[in-house]
């Protein structure tokens, strides 16, 4: 999907901002898509690298059906070359060695498998969902005809055209929002800061539920300005985008920073609230009470979690047991 065909063989990719030219025989920078003959394949269809089931608390996504189970899925490749990816075994796998793998197992198997694991979602996750979008987009659109919800977890460089058509069939997304700088996005992920935005927003107007999620690396994206920022713009776009603020560790090719500080994410944290965020969460802290959910009204504890386990749940109608304030998401009440 998404592509044209142009003079001499070549293709134009438009399922992302990338927008690569591909000639014949060659492949896009996600290197799972491939010009054979002027028609161009994904290599990665129903072939995922990973099958898991998780709770959804991990992905992380807290205001969506909290407590819940959602299966995951993930095929090798990514649209980013991001210096500390996480996952870069399997994300960047195609161009590091050339190697394209995983197991054979069509869509209609994949919501069988979530629907007999008792997850409530299927979750495209581990890597981009975007380079294995016709996979994605099927599972999600089968999924929905069983009754499942379906969620992202997305680096945001996908185009607006892309959104549209899965669009129906996706419930929520989780977006990392890296930085707000373009020569971060240029240099340390191959891409650039404006769609990742524009991605975001659209979503919204879509009627996704979004969440945000930004790793905090010492020294790259972690000044208080920047940071202030993006929880300005996490605002603008709706004030109720929950924002996940995550510790950096040396990883993959950027092995020179240090770990993130406890007190770095709190300083964080707090300019998000300052800044009119009403849910403001701290990820890899576990036992820290940024991992639980409180009234942006009254200040009730809402959702104690720890680990991505929840302990308690006291929200119930979708509000705030002391207040009645409304607490925005997707089936936020006890499912117990």
């Amino acid at each position: 999907m998404f592509y044209e065909r142009g003079e001499g063989g070549e293709v134009q990719c438009r399922l992302c901002p990338q927008q690569c030219k591909i000639p014949e025989g060659d492949r896009g920078v996600c290197c799972v898509r491939e010009n054979r003959s002027g028609t161009l394949y994904s290599l990665v269809y129903g072939r995922p690298v990973s099958t898991h089931v998780d709770p959804i608390e991990k992905k992380p996504l807290f205001h969506f059906m909290p407590g819940s189970r959602a299966f995951s899925i993930a095929t090798v490749g990514c649209n980013l070359r991001c210096l500390h990816c996480q996952n870069h075994d399997i994300s960047q796998a195609p161009r590091n060695t050339g190697s394209i793998y995983g197991r054979d197992i069509p869509p209609e198997r994949i919501v069988e498998m979530a629907a007999q694991s008792g997850s409530a979602s299927i979750s495209s996750t581990y890597t981009e969902p975007t380079i294995y979008f016709e996979y994605a987009r099927e599972v999600a659109r089968l999924a929905h005809a069983r009754g499942l919800k379906n969620n992202f977890v997305t680096n945001g460089y996908t185009a607006l055209e892309a959104l549209d058509e899965v669009g129906p069939y996706l419930d929520g997304a989780n977006v990392d929002l890296k930085s707000f700088s373009e020569s971060f996005y240029k240099k340390i992920c191959g891409a650039s800061l404006k769609p990742v935005l524009e991605s975001i927003r659209k979503m919204k107007s879509l009627g996704i539920w979004v969440e945000v999620t930004t790793l905090l690396i010492p020294g790259k994206n972690d000044s208080p300005e920047e940071l202030r920022e993006i929880a300005e713009f996490i605002r603008e776009a709706g004030a109720e985008i929950p924002w996940h603020i995550s510790a950096f560790h040396p990883t993959y090719r950027m092995l020179e920073p240090p770990r993130t500080s406890a007190r770095s994410i709190r300083t964080a944290m707090a300019i998000g609230r300052e800044a009119g965020l009403k849910y403001v969460y701290a990820g890899n802290l576990p036992g820290d009470e940024g991992e639980s959910t409180y009234c942006y009204s009254c200040g009730e504890l809402l959702i104690e979690r720890y680990l991505f386990q929840i302990h308690t749940n006291r929200i119930r109608a979708g509000r705030c047991p002391s207040c009645k304030a409304t607490i925005d998401g997707i089936e936020m009440d006890d499912p117990g």
